[in-house]
């Protein structure tokens, strides 16, 4: 399998070179030049590393399959992610919830970023690359943590994470700021997420820079989803929870299945364009945001315009007006990866751009879009615990008010919850209707002797752990850290 760039289709590089690069030289995302084909039915009764292992042989044919078999055993089997990867709860009738935050962060990041640590390194030495590998990473709350857990430690490896500050929860900054580790480090950024992601961006671009690391024999990669070694890893969920539902009787073998994402940086849904494109019978791809709902217009009238409003919610994780891998969705849709280069250009310079009809209706055949505000979020989080006994967080119940817009009765759909309640347990708790309190210790304590349900361990710890990194920087300052990194 070869892969290309998003701006210039004639570029060719190994899924070694995609996922140890992390940015294509030109700015562009590295996509693979084909999808492969497979029957559903391949992966019935398939256990989930082995379902992940059938996934990734498909697209990192340079790797040793046997390196694969182990690297998915150590992420996802017996005793990881609490024995519960890929655990679907069914909500109503014909509505799932797929919980993909069972692991040791919380938050579905982990499915990657468990994972992905691995495939760099093999790609290292697959590449025969002995320097130092210095991993960037921008986040607007789960991905830091998620990337600090899996590259802490690691040799050759040395990690920044950039987080908006006062730009996540209390519980993700402290996930962060207490990440052990001598090849970590964490900084806050004045600005949002779209600032935290530009500044990154631009360290990349920057080829003197990349000039000064090349002379320490270091180079820059990514652990965000604009890296394809954060992205493939993601496809392999969508698979496995269709199986679930067939063995679990839930659809019969062969229906159609919606999802629905509570999406941010566009990579979660990406994956199941994937999986769709691959022959998983995915029927409609439902994006779900919250007030910054930039993507729901794209998706309803093919206008991206970031000149507007940005609002901080109690989904932040989703606080993204610029969501980078949307670059992806459109080279598949038109193969014109000069196109895509305009429009990024445009939306560099302008902050806007336009689709063409046909582009759009294309598009549309496969994804909808929906947006929910805070208030219709607690509404959510109210009625399903009510209604259903489910407790859910802030992101995920967004997604189930986007699935409620988007679906009849008739349809299965699955919502992807992305995050443990307890990582914002302060907007779940006053949700729920109890007074509200600045303490999310506090919080974690009142929402479990309301709800029953147990806080994870590695949140409720949190409290007992020294806090290492407070520096609060501009995004400017950004490639001095890379260089001194």
């Amino acid at each position: 399998m070869e892969y290309t760039s998003t701006r210039n289709d004639a570029l060719r590089v190994s899924a070694s070179e995609a996922i140890l690069k992390g940015l294509a030289p030109d700015g562009g995302l590295f996509v693979p030049v084909e999808f492969p084909q497979v029957k559903p039915e391949e992966f019935y009764g398939l256990t989930y590393p082995q379902t992940a292992e059938k996934v990734l042989r498909l697209f990192l044919t340079d790797y040793d399959p046997d390196f694969l078999k182990r690297a998915v055993e150590e992420a996802y089997g017996a005793g990881c992610f609490s024995g519960k990867a890929d655990f679907l709860a069914r909500v109503e009738e014909k509505l799932w919830s797929l919980e993909l935050w069972h692991g040791p962060t919380c938050a579905f990041k982990d499915y990657a970023l468990q994972l992905m640590p691995k495939l760099l390194v093999e790609a290292k030495r697959n590449l025969g690359d002995t320097g130092t590998t210095k991993i960037l990473v921008a986040t607007s709350g789960d991905t830091g943590k998620a990337a600090l857990a899996g590259y802490a430690g690691l040799p050759g490896i040395r990690i920044a994470v950039f987080y908006p500050n006062a730009g996540t929860s209390e519980v993700q900054r402290l996930q962060m700021a207490t990440q052990e580790g001598g090849n970590v480090a964490v900084y806050a950024v004045e600005g949002n997420f779209d600032d935290t992601q530009t500044g990154v961006k631009h360290v990349f671009a920057d080829t003197a820079l990349a000039r000064q690391l090349g002379q320490k024999n270091e180079r820059l990669s990514s652990a965000n989803s604009i890296n394809w070694g954060r992205l493939v890893p993601q496809i392999v969920y969508y698979f496995y929870s269709y199986a679930q539902l067939v063995a679990q009787n839930g659809i019969a073998a062969g229906d159609a299945v919606d999802y629905c994402v509570p999406t941010g940086n566009f990579g979660d849904i990406l994956a199941g364009y994937y999986a769709k494109r691959m022959g998983l019978p995915v029927g409609r791809l439902i994006c779900a945001s919250n007030q910054n709902n930039v993507l729901t217009e794209l998706l309803e009238t093919g206008r991206y315009d970031v000149r507007r409003p940005f609002y901080k919610t109690e989904s932040p994780s989703m606080d993204i007006l610029v969501s980078s891998n949307l670059e992806r969705l459109l080279y598949h849709t038109t193969q014109d990866a000069g196109a895509v280069a305009l429009w990024m250009q445009q939306l560099a310079q302008d902050g806007v751009y336009t689709l063409p009809e046909n582009v759009l209706a294309k598009i549309q055949e496969t994804f909808f879009g929906a947006c929910a505000d805070d208030a219709q979020g607690r509404a959510e989080i109210r009625a399903r615990f009510a209604q259903n006994g489910y407790l859910c967080d802030t992101h995920t119940a967004v997604a189930f008010c986007a699935a409620r817009t988007a679906i009849s009765s008739e349809d299965p759909c699955v919502v992807l919850s992305t995050a443990s309640p307890y990582k914002f347990p302060c907007a779940v708790l006053g949700a729920l209707g109890e007074e509200r309190t600045a303490d999310e210790f506090d919080a974690m304590r009142r929402l479990t002797e309301k709800t029953g349900v147990p806080v994870p361990e590695s949140l409720a710890s949190l409290r007992e752990k020294e806090i290492r990194f407070t520096q609060v920087i501009d995004k400017n300052e950004m490639p001095e850290i890379a260089l001194l990194l």
